[in-house]
């Protein structure tokens, strides 16, 4: 048995996805809280999330881990784009940051990045399967590479209309599902 991880950031209008509450309190003509408008987070379909678990069925090995590329918008966007969608005014109230929330997601660290495989739409983060003699190491060392993490602050970020774009039609779906 290979055991494969994948990681993931927001998955629009999934349990974890701050979207259907900004929807259901748009609706209800509430004031949408925020806890910081600047923040940012990954923008990822259903359907991007699936591919990114065939991906790594396909091409995992134990231990590795799988992360889709994928751009990012700022909570203040998302939220002007729902407004647009929803052709409404939104009135916004930011309540602060909430214990323990990050401001932007970290789906690969540096470290990470120094044993990372780059494909076209995904990275693989190969496992570290090296054996405790390290005096293989001592001998060898390894090129210095300035590697960063992979944020959803330094990641491509979406515009409003590139939100509402990809937007659009994952909220009237789930509109019309209620």
């Amino acid at each position: 048995t290979d055991i494969c991880i994948t990681r993931y950031g927001n998955v629009i209008y999934s349990r974890g996805s701050v979207i259907p509450l900004f929807v259901s309190q748009i609706l209800k003509n509430k004031l949408v809280t925020v806890t910081n408008l600047k923040m940012t987070r990954f923008m990822m379909t259903m359907e991007d999330a699936i591919n990114l678990v065939l991906f790594a069925f396909k091409n995992g090995k134990n231990g590795e881990i799988f992360v889709k590329k994928s751009p990012a918008s700022t909570i203040e966007d998302i939220i002007k784009s729902l407004g647009i969608i929803l052709n409404t005014k939104i009135n916004i109230k930011t309540i602060g940051l909430r214990h323990g929330e990050k401001f932007h997601e970290t789906l690969l660290t540096k470290e990470e990045f120094k044993k990372t495989i780059n494909f076209k739409n995904f990275y693989k983060i190969k496992s570290d399967n090296r054996d405790l003699n390290y005096e293989n190491y001592f001998s060898k060392g390894e090129k210095s590479i300035k590697y960063t993490d992979y944020t959803s602050e330094n990641t491509k970020r979406l515009t409003v209309s590139e939100n509402v774009k990809l937007l659009k039609q994952i909220v009237k779906k789930n509109l019309n599902k209620s």
